[in-house]
């Protein structure tokens, strides 16, 4: 999956997007990269595909916790792998 910038093909002005939707659709779908969406030259949207989105979602909410955790840990905030999975109900 590559996420580099096409700056020829990755950057729409919305004129673009409303004379052809469907390829620009197409595009984020199967290039993985995202489309710059632009109005008189200024960046005002960015459109990607569902999939890419909901992944690039999954996996901040995954580092946020995983950061989370470091930090409840530097901060002594911890229990053991019993009390862990007896609070989760897995003995």
């Amino acid at each position: 999956m590559s996420m580099t910038t096409i700056f020829s093909e990755d950057i729409v002005p919305l004129g673009d997007l409303k004379v052809n939707p469907g390829r620009v659709v197409h595009q984020v779908d199967i290039t993985h990269r995202p489309v710059l969406l632009t109005n008189r030259g200024r960046g005002v949207a960015v459109m990607q595909s569902l999939k890419d989105y909901e992944a690039a979602t999954e996996e901040r909410v995954f580092m946020k916790a995983v950061l989370q955790g470091i930090a409840d840990i530097e901060e002594g905030r911890t229990v053991s792998l019993a009390d862990a999975k007896k609070r989760l109900g897995l003995v």
